[in-house]
């Protein structure tokens, strides 16, 4: 029984390794604060303690991911009145030296892309985050979110477009028309 609660261990370890930092990012887009979205996490692996690896098997990320939205709404919504945005800029370091031009204009970039997509409508920036910076499928983000496979397809289509909309061609500022070179 030791050899199995070590091969247990192993599991849960693994797990933690593998995917602390994409659920600390998702229940982070959920909660607003980056300690609420760490409490959150720790829940979800304590949680997984409790689980059988044989159950979960190919099902663990879309299981880890809706564990860890369900405790983040419930957070959410237990601290409605505190949100605090400000946490997730006190925790990156700072360079040393100066960030080169090309590096200020692709950090100015990605922050505008967030913002855009923190404009989306909720369920629309859920499936996003859950594709794109999670990597999981339609049917994960399906069995994550209770939607149904044809509807997080739909979503991403729709949050897409709208940010492609927003982004125009030069994402880091207004959309500028493009210039047919003669």
């Amino acid at each position: 029984m030791s050899g199995d609660s070590g091969g247990k261990a192993n599991w849960v370890r693994s797990a933690v390794d593998r995917y602390e930092a994409p659920l600390t990012r998702y229940a982070f887009a959920i909660t607003g604060d980056l300690e609420g979205a760490r409490d959150v996490v720790q829940d979800t692996f304590l949680r997984l303690c409790s689980q059988s690896s044989a159950q979960l098997n190919e099902h663990l990320a879309p299981w880890l991911f809706k564990v860890c939205r369900n405790r983040a709404l419930d957070v959410r919504k237990k601290e409605a009145r505190r949100k605090t945005f400000a946490q997730s800029h006190t925790e990156s370091q700072q360079s040393p030296e100066p960030l080169q031009s090309a590096e200020l204009e692709r950090n100015e970039t990605l922050r505008h892309v967030l913002e855009q997509l923190s404009a989306l409508p909720e369920n629309q920036g859920e499936v996003l985050r859950l594709k794109f910076q999670n990597d999981l499928s339609y049917r994960e983000i399906s069995e994550v979110t209770g939607l149904s496979v044809s509807n997080v397809g739909f979503l991403i289509h729709r949050g897409l477009r709208s940010l492609r909309q927003k982004l125009g061609r030069n994402p880091g500022g207004h959309a500028e028309p493009m210039r047919r070179v003669r």
